[in-house]
């Protein structure tokens, strides 16, 4: 209530705050070519969902809309949010809610003869009229201040559901690929029955293969093989490579296979009627009935809720305060901006864009890298220079302050002394002294205390919403993509949004058996695991899935499903007037913590007695854990039946104290 009191507040403190540094955001891409890198690495993973959903919308709506259309609303979003928004981290595109309810909108015109499918856009855009209406009135009254109430179960849930609905629409499109399309030609002889049961054979083939490689490429950085520079550029691009390679090994089928096998994504050039006729759709929308008109209302309600919480919530990510950002944030103009932005691509008939997940902090992240690689470059010359002239630690440490202090201007003096604490002391506590245990090492030492920095600016977002924009012009060439790589694409993106989501972990806990959790307890685990009784960790996740049951039911009724947001505000009332009921507020405060914590595993065979009374984990407990001698011997063995002899290593044996050199000292 205290903020309705004082509307345009937050716009007008946000529009304060980043005008200070609005020139500041462009003269800041100093990286040079190096911020190239994250551009482009951000521009592939915002296009490739972007076209994948336009293939989604293509077949839902009967090719009322398509790639184009996705393509040039996540183009024109882009470029106004980089040069206007508030947040220029923040990365706009098409993503799957919208394609959901503008499915659902379709749905319900085609069925009502006052609308009809010719009327599907106008009607859409009163709806973004509405919409539009409800983001002014939100970002006037304040409302970003209660993007804090939507806590971790929250966000959790609808991540999970949106993983759900991917993996559901592949194999959805890999099951059509087996059938006829609508408005085709049955009597074609790429519809006979072999050539059918081929299309589909080829499209599991290829759905796949690109996902298995793509998962595969995704942990390029974590393999053995290769130079640091390959596996980062595999990790970053390996997806878009994986798509293209599918697409171009889909050209080497036989030619006695007729033309169409395997099936490629359908959509009208730029040029064409069908595409010219959205940019004028705001002439028709004087011939929607009244009633329909302010029928309207009720999707757009459902709408502005969702864009409230979706972009709020990708800004949030964006500005993670372990990037130490040094701007301020932008919440409520943002979702003003954004408002007149969903007006605009209703007008022009476009699905509107908001703020995507992970996009923006993958964006943030690359950016934070390129900006730390050119301080630590800086930081490393002046330390070796110093180093030669056999300078102080105190000297040492003295230059590489100055050159942190001027590549990071917007940080105040007395808050980069506490960040550069720890690199201060072990410059100062490095031994002078031949000694290369003590001595510092500039290259370890820096890396190690380097605080993030996030080259904060506009232009990389600029130029990525621009490339996307080249992309609606290349039409041609992702029309040569397999409609059967796009299902692949969708199920990576099921599956790759998985790890992390501590819902999902929570699930295969459940079915972990209690003598083979000590497992769990070896490897890397959430903290949740050691703080919280098993009973507690149950009965939440039980309360989860049954809400998610609810929430993905939703989405399965005709007309209703419209609705399907509306749980997800319910659940603020839910976790904060209901849960705590149930749950002991230390066990509910660490099930639904805003940070994901994690613990290093340590073996359960290991622990000393004292680390297992901390654990309440009994002697009994730990002689009944499920652990065959057959599993031991598959551990010490090798796949020839050697066994292995295994000992400390070198640089941990050279540290012992044996009694024998005790005695000599």
């Amino acid at each position: 209530m205290e903020n309705m009191r004082a509307p345009f507040e937050g716009v007008t403190q946000d529009i304060k705050g980043r005008l200070r540094c609005y020139k500041q955001d462009w003269t800041e891409a100093a990286c040079g070519l190096r911020i190239l890198a994250p551009t482009a690495y951000i521009f592939f993973a915002s296009a490739l969902p972007v076209i994948a959903f336009g293939e989604q919308l293509s077949r839902d709506t009967d090719g009322s809309l398509s790639t184009v259309e996705t393509l040039a609303s996540t183009a024109i979003c882009g470029i106004i949010h980089s040069i206007f928004g508030g947040q220029p981290l923040l990365i706009l595109g098409v993503a799957e809610p919208t394609v959901i309810m503008y499915t659902y909108l379709y749905n319900f015109a085609k069925e009502k003869p006052e609308l009809g499918r010719e009327l599907y856009l106008a009607w859409a855009g009163w709806v973004c009229v509405w919409t539009a209406v409800l983001l002014f009135l939100l970002a006037m009254f304040n409302a970003g201040t209660m993007i804090t109430r939507f806590t971790r179960i929250a966000g959790e849930l609808f991540g999970m559901l949106i993983a759900v609905l991917f993996l559901q629409q592949a194999i959805k499109g890999l099951v059509s690929e087996f059938s006829i399309p609508k408005s085709e030609n049955p009597r074609e002889e790429k519809y006979q029955f072999q050539w059918l049961y081929a299309n589909g054979l080829l499209a599991i083939i290829f759905s796949f293969g690109l996902l298995s490689t793509a998962l595969k490429s995704r942990r390029a950085r974590s393999w053995c093989y290769g130079t640091g520079w390959l596996r980062s550029f595999i990790a970053d691009y390996g997806v878009p490579l994986m798509v293209l390679l599918w697409t171009a090994l889909s050209y080497s089928v036989p030619g006695k296979v007729p033309s169409g096998i395997p099936r490629r994504l359908f959509c009208p050039f730029p040029w064409e009627a069908g595409s010219i006729h959205h940019w004028t759709v705001v002439k028709d929308m004087g011939n929607v009935p009244v009633m329909y008109i302010f029928a309207a209302i009720i999707p757009a309600l459902m709408i502005a809720g969702l864009y409230f919480f979706d972009h709020s919530v990708a800004s949030q990510m964006a500005q993670q305060k372990e990037f130490n950002l040094k701007n301020p944030s932008a919440y409520h103009y943002d979702i003003l901006l954004l408002g007149f932005m969903t007006l605009l691509c209703g007008l022009l008939g476009l699905p509107p864009s908001n703020g995507v997940l992970p996009q923006s902090p993958m964006h943030t992240r690359s950016l934070a890298v390129c900006k730390r690689q050119l301080i630590r470059k800086k930081m490393l010359k002046s330390a070796k220079e110093c180093m030669k002239l056999q300078a102080s630690n105190s000297e040492i440490y003295g230059k590489m302050q100055e050159v942190f202090i001027e590549m990071d201007t917007s940080a105040a003096k007395d808050f980069v002394d506490k960040e550069l604490e720890n690199l201060k002391e072990a410059v100062m506590n490095s031994d002078d002294s031949g000694d290369a245990k003590g001595k510092f090492d500039p290259e370890k030492h820096i890396d190690a205390y380097l605080p993030v920095r996030v080259n904060e600016q506009r232009v990389s977002n600029l130029i990525q919403s621009l490339l996307v924009a080249g992309a609606v012009c290349a039409v041609p060439v992702i029309k040569m993509i397999p409609t059967s790589v796009l299902w692949g694409y969708f199920a990576y993106m099921a599956i790759d949004s998985l790890p992390g989501n501590q819902f999902w972990e929570r699930l295969l806990l459940l079915f972990i058996t209690p003598g083979r959790r000590f497992k769990v307890l070896e490897g890397v685990h959430a903290s949740f695991v050691e703080s919280v009784p098993f009973k507690y960790i149950a009965a939440f996740t039980f309360f989860q899935l049954v809400y998610f049951l609810v929430c993905f039911g939703v989405t399965w009724i005709p007309i209703a499903g419209i609705l399907f947001p509306l749980p997800f505000f319910l659940l603020i009332i839910i976790r904060k007037h209901i849960l705590p009921k149930f749950f002991p507020p230390e066990h509910l405060q660490e099930l639904d913590a805003a940070e994901y914590e994690e613990i290093v595993g340590l073996p359960i065979r290991a622990r000393s007695r004292s680390l297992r009374e901390r654990d309440h984990t009994s002697d009994e407990e730990v002689s009944a854990m499920d652990l065959s001698s057959q599993e031991i011997f598959d551990e010490i063995t090798t796949r020839r039946g050697e066994l292995k002899h295994r000992s400390v290593s070198f640089n941990e044996r050279q540290l012992q104290v044996h009694p024998e050199n005790t005695q000599q000292m």
